[in-house]
């Protein structure tokens, strides 16, 4: 059946997108009309339209020596840190506020970066938390029915650095053949290649503890609400509370949203809060969150953690994986480059399921190091890595890759009903 042709001509306001779409089943066009937030875009006589933010020439210097030309569209200056990329299509807001990207310039492998702005539900944590972000390219316009400023504007107001227009694939792929590199961001033309290459080979991330800066520096409840659309696991609840201590190594809002909807009472503490303190408030269980760095640079928190194992169910998520692992006996080590990203197959070897998940770490637990009884519940298919542990004669479980999302897939959500019918078993034990 032959089908007309039309051609529909568009006049778009800069306030305004619209994208045609066909109806196959009334043979017509349907046209959307979608609310944009824009910067102010102006049209100078040559018709280009010019960026709506303030550009710098920048340079990111890396210790192997390579000079990478850049534009700057955050904050100016220089600051040196660990490159890493991150493959996620998604969610660069709540990567920005992760805590867990302390001491880190992040690589966007996502061409275009910017065009959903930010928004007051989206953050992760009270700050951003990275060094720099890294980018190919910076949308000019922002169209999201929730943005509330430009991605430019806020890494202005945060003081924290974004550089575009460099070849992010050319980085990545030296990332994964020499794994991840320090480097220097600078704006300063002031400053010499020279300089800065000495700055990126003076400077290293491993054995530093970032930590302490990104906790919280004294215990409180976590009261906020979880909004409708992730309240999808009332129908697993059995009506029961359960009391739960979470040590913030760099804890995600999320994680703390996820435990809430279970219908748990979440009182957060800091890194260094005394195992004995925490026994003293009787939890049902205790969770150690994410967190940034290299855990065998932290042996306070490595300490704590041993004191409380075999007292209460324990639920270690990233780096609290990592000390479990350490804290049971086992070894870390620093992985080439490491995985960032909302895209990383997991296998659970208990079920042969294989979960897509959520994953920023540096560090991963060495298995063979291990102890007799230490179980690894799940593996990553990329490159085998463990990914999860379980220690049932300590109520011990732990995942090193990020069940809540945020961003990323829900595939591990379950992970958090695990840890309910850990305390549940326990309690009824007792």
């Amino acid at each position: 059946m032959a089908m007309a042709t039309r051609t529909l001509g568009f006049v778009l306001p800069t306030s305004l997108s619209s994208q045609p779409s066909f109806d196959r089943r009334g043979g017509g066009f349907r046209v959307s009309v979608i609310r944009c937030s824009t910067s102010p875009l102006t049209f100078p006589t040559s018709g280009v339209v010019e960026k709506p933010w303030t550009s710098y020439n920048a340079r990111l210097v890396l210790e192997d020596g390579s000079i990478w030309p850049a534009k700057s569209f955050g904050a100016p200056g220089t600051r040196i840190a660990e490159l890493v990329f991150n493959t996620s299509l998604t969610g660069y807001q709540e990567i920005l506020t992760d805590p867990s990207y302390a001491g880190q310039f992040v690589l966007m492998t996502n061409p275009q970066i910017g065009n959903t702005g930010v928004n007051p539900d989206d953050e992760e944590s009270g700050q951003c938390f990275l060094t720099g972000l890294v980018i190919r390219n910076l949308s000019i316009s922002t169209s999201n029915w929730r943005c509330t400023k430009t991605l430019a504007d806020y890494l202005t107001e945060r003081n924290i650095m974004g550089v575009y227009d460099l070849d992010t694939r050319a980085i990545t792929r030296r990332l994964r053949e020499d794994g991840s590199l320090i480097g220097v961001l600078s704006t300063e033309q002031s400053k010499t290649d020279d300089e800065l290459l000495q700055m990126s080979r003076s400077w290293d991330i491993v054995g530093i503890d970032l930590i302490s800066d990104v906790s919280c520096k004294s215990p409180y409840e976590w009261v906020d609400k979880t909004n409708p659309e992730w309240d999808f696991n009332t129908n697993s609840r059995d009506g029961k509370s359960y009391k739960v201590i979470a040590y913030d190594f760099g804890i995600k809002q999320n994680i703390l949203r996820r435990l809430s909807s279970y219908g748990c009472q979440i009182t957060v503490v800091p890194s260094t809060w005394p195992a004995s303190e925490a026994l003293k408030m009787n939890p049902d269980g205790i969770l150690f969150s994410n967190g940034p760095g290299d855990p065998s640079a932290v042996p306070y928190a490595v300490e704590t953690v041993k004191e409380l194992l075999g007292k209460v169910p324990v639920y270690g998520i990233c780096m609290g994986h990592q000390l479990l692992g350490q804290a049971l006996g086992g070894k870390t080590f620093k992985m080439k480059f490491g995985h960032h990203g909302g895209n990383h197959p997991v296998r659970n070897n208990r079920t042969g399921q294989v979960e897509i998940s959520a994953q920023n770490h540096n560090y991963a637990v060495d298995p063979a190091s291990l102890p007799g009884g230490v179980e690894v519940t799940h593996v990553n298919l990329n490159d085998g890595s463990c990914a999860g542990l379980s220690f049932p004669a300590m109520n011990v479980m732990s995942l090193q890759y990020h069940p809540e999302a945020s961003p990323g897939p829900h595939d591990s959500d379950n992970a958090f009903r695990e840890f309910i019918e850990l305390m549940k078993r326990s309690k009824q034990s007792s």
